[in-house]
């Protein structure tokens, strides 16, 4: 069964496409009904249903911006508008924002039933392809040569020449295009519950449905995929001229691979998205930081989004290095997890003194450690004395005699380096926070005002900016805007003799009912019986 939501705000429609139509019957569950686009969207967010069936005009939020929403935020989700205004500027809009069906009311229940019977159809197909594992051990011969492979590893792990870029290029027949490019890094957490009978071959093939599956969601012009050595999949992205916007492409693209290959493979991956480089030639630096990203893994979970500019927001210098504890402590100093680097640094130690190694190898271990400690100072300290200072710091490894004493030097050394980020970091997310408080204060009363648009003002993903909004200021980005708006309200029906419905559009509302209703919520009480109490307290 895939779920299903009606939105419509005549109760008549909702009714009766409820009543007259067995849902079950047509593969559909429909699990709720809602009057505005507004209530519809809550419900997406919290439910995930595979297909919206949506009127256009309706109060609070009409199907188009819905359809924008869902379009941006999950794009795997299919939408039908349903409407009685057949102006050609609607189909357009509609047909942009990736809409299944754009069809005009009045609307029989056989036409309903078709329309549904088509769409599960086609939705049928779409899983089947996925499922098809059949299918997909036949493809498993015809991947792409390695040679193809090994050049495009090539020209963003090491960097190549702008000649031999061209070269390449023309020989293997791939196309990118101009100015901005961007490297995303897909590596699978692991596989899940399932048995793996035949261990390589198993995994084998998992990872080629994998890849079957970033291909299909990825093929399109402007983007070059590959596999690494490692078996993490790879995309260069260009062709947008907007930094914002090719984060935000990328950023849904990311999503709707992390989605499928879950919904239909039943394992999880994590997605690292690098920084935008100016030219191909620059590509490595944004491998780098794809890869840096991938590392926080570790701490935040597996099976996410992950972006450089959420991250750290400056570009990496170099790569993490190989050793598992040594990786992971990194990855813990950038996050800032004070407890978790000194267990990496305790268990180290023990392993050290248990493994009976003797002092030079001791010392070799820490060396690397050390050199490991100076990425997330150089990346992460914008201080460039400080840094220097720290760096100078951690060459002090070779003056203890025993691993104790290294033990608590590198504690302490830990400890500051992770305060110090940390005061940067919090610089950094208090400045995006209050250019996005003084956005929302200087422009409240524009009643399109969308998260989207604040967070392309900050330069933040939607996901991240909503954490750390609601960290900074208690309150979510919809409660903090209607809070404005309010307060501005209660300052014009105090100080003005503005009508109700001229107040609530001056405060971004075009609809004085929803004002009303938000403004009471909110207070207690009515704007009229507000500005009245004002009123006598005034005269009192």
């Amino acid at each position: 069964m895939y779920k299903v939501i009606i939105v419509d705000d005549e109760a008549v429609v909702r009714v009766g496409l409820k009543n007259t139509i067995n849902w079950n019957e047509h593969g559909f569950d429909l699990i709720g009904d809602y009057a505005n686009g507004r209530e519809a969207w809550e419900a997406v967010e919290l439910h995930r249903p595979e297909l919206v069936i949506s009127d256009i005009s309706m109060p609070f939020m009409d199907g188009l911006e819905l359809a924008g929403l869902i379009s941006a935020q999950y794009p795997y989700i299919k939408m039908i508008i349903l409407t009685g205004f057949d102006e050609f500027e609607y189909a357009q809009q509609a047909i942009r924002l990736k809409v299944s069906d754009f069809i005009l009311k009045p609307i029989t229940a056989k036409e309903i039933r078709t329309l549904l019977d088509r769409v599960k159809t086609e939705m049928d197909e779409e899983t089947k392809r996925r499922e098809d594992l059949g299918r997909l051990n036949n493809q498993l011969s015809q991947s792409l040569p390695l040679l193809k492979e090994r050049f495009l590893e090539r020209l963003v792990a090491v960097g190549l020449g702008k000649a031999e870029i061209a070269e390449r290029f023309a020989y293997f027949g791939l196309k990118l295009a101009a100015p901005l490019y961007l490297v995303m890094v897909v590596d699978v957490d692991d596989f899940g519950d399932r048995e793996l009978h035949s261990y390589e071959h198993d995994v084998e093939f998992l990872l080629f449905a994998a890849f079957d599956i970033f291909k299909e969601t990825l093929d399109r012009e402007n983007v070059l995929l590959f596999r690494t050595r490692e078996e993490r999949m790879v995309a260069i992205i260009s062709g947008q001229e907007n930094e914002s916007l090719l984060y935000e492409q990328v950023f849904s693209l990311a999503e709707q691979v992390r989605y499928h290959i879950e919904k239909y493979l039943k394992f999880t991956v994590t997605i690292g998205i690098g920084r935008s480089s100016v030219s191909i030639e620059q590509l490595p630096l944004s491998y780098k930081s794809a890869l840096s990203v991938l590392d926080y893994r570790f701490l935040l979970g597996k099976n996410r989004v992950l972006s450089i500019l959420d991250m750290e927001g400056k570009p990496t210098i170099s790569l993490p290095p190989n050793l598992d504890w040594d990786r992971k402590l990194v990855s813990a100093v950038k996050t800032g997890s004070l407890q978790d680097a000194f267990d990496l640094i305790e268990n180290g130690v023990v392993e050290l003194k248990s493994s009976l190694a003797p002092i030079e190898g001791c010392f070799l271990q820490m060396q690397k450690v050390v050199l490991s400690l100076m990425n997330p100072i150089q990346e992460l300290v914008h201080d460039l004395e400080v840094s220097l200072d720290w760096q100078m710091r951690l060459l002090d490894v070779y003056k203890f005699k025993t691993l104790d004493e290294i033990q608590i030097w590198l504690k302490d050394l830990v400890r500051s380096v992770i305060s110090a980020i940390a005061d940067n970091r919090s610089h950094l997310t208090n400045m995006q926070i209050h250019r996005a408080v003084e956005y929302i204060d200087t422009h409240y009363a524009n009643e399109k005002m969308s998260l989207q648009d604040l967070c392309r003002h900050v330069l933040m993903s939607s996901s991240y900016f909503s954490l750390v909004f609601k960290q900074h200021t208690g309150e979510t980005f919809i409660e903090y805007l209607t809070g404005v708006r309010i307060t501005k309200a209660k300052e014009l029906l105090h100080n003005t003799t503005l009508k109700f419905y001229e107040i609530a559009e001056q405060v971004g509302y075009k609809d004085p009912n929803y004002f009303s209703i938000l403004f009471k919520k909110q207070t207690g009480t009515t704007p009229k019986d507000y500005r009245e109490k004002q009123v006598k307290e005034s005269g009192a």
